[in-house]
């Protein structure tokens, strides 16, 4: 019997399969979906795919899927109720490009305005806010993440003379708290400020958002001006990706034509992933609004149990209305190692994304309890 002998570069990228597959099942404190198979997409990996210029323009490089991504849009357009006649949007590289297309469209219309965002905002906010140059407030938060609606008031009716645009969050990092669109509306009202953008940071709950119960306002039909969402968190996809949506009568305000390529330099990169949109169009014909629904009540069902496996060992836990997050006081280093979990300002979170079962969360509890028994025993 032969025995194989690897060259250097085998041996480093078996390693790296292994190490990836070992921690890919270990993973409960990151909003990330493993559970696809693009098995039947990997032909395309041949071809040098790029989505430069406008998604919705055509454009003299061909090796696209433009098609595609238009498709992608339009499922979430329609999902988040907007107008079928004035939508618009491309697939981003995440969720960090997504708040920074919607800031920056903010600054287009408005170059005085100021920034609204709660403390509990993505980290990107700031950053974009810095990189835009752009005047900003942060506002504070309740214990559960969601903006505090008194502060906001405040501070609006502190620069009611400037115009507004508000950075809002559907589903925290941490705890997976909404902010109120309604409410917000009525503070706005009452300081008096008619010029204003409201963007949705919608990372995770933007994908299951149409199907939460009670309704949260939080889309279009409520009044916004753009949202977005993280496909690779929900969803699932083997590359980060984003879907950002606004109005095309926004866009078309702030088009810019580039001749090189014959269409409109209307997205915040110019050269964009052209895989990607072929990936979320796959996901999206494969589930279609049926298949997305149930994987969010499957979602639930998970969340609940979770809940109630560690209210039997003591730990209380808490969960934002419609989330699938669950978060409890912070655990120890080494089960943070272990599970991947995530930890601010001693809070510690488990999301139970589609392919966390109720047997990770057994294994979980598991190791909780392992640990509670070492401690007394030590």
């Amino acid at each position: 019997m032969n025995n194989l002998i690897l060259t250097p570069q085998e041996q480093q990228l078996s390693l790296l399969k292994d190490r990836l597959t070992h921690y890919k099942n270990k993973v409960l404190g990151y909003p990330i979906s493993s559970d696809f198979d693009f098995t039947e997409l990997h032909s395309f990996l041949k071809f040098s795919i790029n989505n430069i210029g406008d998604p919705f323009e055509e454009c003299n490089y061909r090796v696209q899927t433009t098609n595609l991504e238009r498709e992608v849009i339009g499922f979430f357009a329609t999902l988040f109720n907007a107008d079928p006649n004035d939508y618009w949007g491309y697939i981003t590289n995440g969720g960090s490009e997504n708040n920074l297309c919607g800031l920056h469209t903010a600054r287009k219309l408005y170059s005085d305005a100021i920034v609204y965002y709660s403390d509990a905002a993505h980290y990107s906010v700031p950053k974009s806010v810095d990189i835009l140059n752009m005047k900003s407030c942060v506002i504070a938060t309740t214990f559960n993440g969601e903006m505090d609606y008194a502060d906001l008031e405040k501070k609006l009716a502190a620069n009611k003379d400037k115009p507004a645009v508000l950075n809002l969050n559907f589903g925290t990092t941490m705890t997976e708290a909404k902010d109120n669109v309604a409410i917000v509306k009525e503070k706005l009202t009452a300081c008096g400020i008619e010029s204003y953008y409201i963007h949705i940071d919608g990372a995770l709950s933007g994908s299951y958002g149409a199907f939460i119960e009670p309704r949260i306002p939080f889309d279009f039909s409520d009044g916004v001006d753009s949202m977005c969402l993280s496909a690779h968190k929900f969803l699932g996809s083997p590359m980060p990706a984003g879907v950002f949506i606004t109005k095309k009568s926004i866009r078309d305000k702030i088009l810019r034509p580039m001749e090189v390529i014959d269409s409109y330099d209307s997205t915040v990169t110019g050269s964009r992933n052209g895989h990607t949109p072929l990936f979320l169009w796959y996901n999206m014909e494969k589930m279609g609004v049926s298949g997305l629904k149930k994987r969010y009540y499957n979602c639930l069902e998970v969340t609940e149990y979770c809940v109630a496996e560690l209210a039997k060992i003591g730990i209380e836990s808490w969960v934002n209305p419609g989330a699938i997050t669950v978060f409890f006081k912070e655990t120890s280093l080494d089960i943070k190692k272990r599970w991947q979990l995530a930890t601010v300002a001693g809070i510690t979170h488990i999301l139970c994304m589609p392919n966390i079962t109720k047997q990770h969360i057994d294994a979980f509890v598991e190791d909780l309890i392992k640990e509670k028994y070492i401690s007394v025993i030590d």
